[in-house]
């Protein structure tokens, strides 16, 4: 799919993957670096807790639109795929504005902050506003994913990062500027920042694309069945689903926080711990799209993706382990988000738990990948459907029967939900390997 006959070695592929991990840590730093500025403004907890239940919600509603990156990148392979997937992206990201604007109606607001989760007057205040502020960011999510799968499926990774270079910029611009300026509460500088600095990204990611769809255009139709909107949708509906099952695992752990015992101290530390988390998960996150764009190369090209993953899966366990169990805990929750000595006791045992968490997805990921190279998706759903049942259970045993602190029962029901999907899914793998794997030369 990247253009080469010959299969790519371990330099082609990590030549390749390292600007998509550019991309992802470039992602990572927005969640450490604005709780550690909110984390310095007026009302910390109020603000941490509510910055914490809005960017779940606006997660939610970017659920649908997650996938088109992996999708882009299976199936752009020329001109009229390309039209028929650009009008696709432009219906969901249409949706999931119409989504987000739900979140901010007053009586399903009101409902959902005040009666669902009970949550307290100044943080439903406060979450309420960060919402409106999140209104852009499900859409020009949707556009930007759009446009950076057509340009990692021809080879232009390192314009990804680009992207997200524009967005880091914009961003840090904008919350440092709110920051100092001390005029607006903690909540609203962060969630102002974010969606800027993706409206940034998604208009850079567009105008960079720009080569590569007059390319697609100039070209002549390869030979092969044409795309069809109908194959299209038995595609990602599947891949859809997945991602937005998911991403309702933050609303219902935010919901059992708030059953918990110490529960705002549990909901001002999850973001924080979220934040380290998914920098860590990052080179997972990163890899699917590599695994997606290379699996048709050959038998000898799938050992090689595989090795990769074994390798980056042992470094991000390695890595994430000298913050957990090491005096780097202190610096990273003491001193660089400046959390409470309290909150920096409260994080220590779920920071520990979650350390096998990125190895993990990075299984996930590469397991993602070749089904979805095999243009099987349904497994991908009930592995998420199966993994938010596991993560249910473990909150329901955890918080209401056996009274754990909220943020340590968390940390039990990620990783035993999210273990439980890559069993699961090991059997469909080795189903789709039959249809992709070609022999070695």
């Amino acid at each position: 799919m990247t253009g080469s006959h010959e299969p790519p070695g371990y330099r082609q592929i990590l030549v390749f993957w390292l600007p998509l991990l550019g991309t992802w840590l470039m992602m990572s730093v927005e969640g450490p670096m604005l709780s550690a500025l909110i984390s310095r403004m007026a009302d910390p907890k109020f603000n941490l807790a509510a910055y914490g239940v809005a960017f779940a919600l606006a997660l939610l509603a970017e659920a649908p639109i997650m996938m088109l990156t992996s999708a882009a990148t299976r199936l752009a392979a020329d001109y009229p795929a390309y039209l028929k997937l650009a009008r696709f992206a432009r219906a969901l990201n249409l949706m999931v504005t119409g989504v987000i604007l739900l979140t901010v109606y007053p009586p399903f607001f009101n409902w959902f902050a005040r009666s669902l989760m009970g949550l307290s007057e100044p943080v439903a205040e406060l979450t309420y506003k960060a919402c409106l502020l999140l209104l852009p960011w499900p859409g020009a999510i949707g556009y930007r994913r759009f446009y950076q799968g057509i340009l990692i499926r021809y080879n232009r990774t390192r314009l990804v990062a680009y992207g997200t270079v524009v967005r880091l910029l914009t961003m840090s611009a904008t919350a440092l500027t709110l920051f100092y300026l001390d005029a607006v509460p903690g909540v609203i500088m962060g969630t102002a920042a974010l969606s800027l600095g993706v409206l940034g990204e998604a208009t850079a990611t567009r105008l960079m694309a720009i080569p590569v769809i007059r390319a697609l255009r100039n070209n002549p139709e390869p030979p092969g069945e044409a795309l069809t909107y109908p194959e299209l949708s038995r595609f990602y509906l599947p891949l859809a689903l997945s991602p937005f099952i998911a991403l309702g695992t933050n609303p219902i752990i935010t919901f059992f926080l708030g059953k918990s015992q110490f529960s705002l101290e549990s909901l001002a530390v999850f973001p924080v711990i979220n934040s380290l988390v998914f920098f860590f998960r990052s080179p997972a996150l990163s890899y699917q799209e590599v695994v997606i764009a290379h699996m048709g190369d050959g038998g000898e090209t799938f050992r090689r993706l595989r090795n990769f993953a074994l390798t980056m899966g042992a470094a991000v366990t390695l890595l994430m382990s000298l913050v957990a169990f090491t005096v780097l805990f202190d610096f990273y929750f003491r001193d660089f988000t400046e959390l409470s000595e309290t909150l920096s006791h409260l994080a220590l045992l779920p920071t520990r738990v979650m350390v096998i968490l990125p190895a993990l997805s990075v299984l996930l990921a590469f397991q993602r990948a070749v089904l979805i190279s095999a243009r099987i998706s349904r497994p991908i759903t009930l592995a998420t459907v199966l993994e938010l049942f596991g993560i249910c259970a473990v909150l329901y045993l955890g918080i209401i029967e056996m009274n754990l602190v909220g943020i340590t029962a968390v940390a039990l029901a990620l990783v035993l939900g999210r273990l439980a999907a890559n069993v699961y899914l090991t059997p469909p793998l080795l189903t789709a390997l039959k249809t992709i794997r070609k022999p070695a030369a």
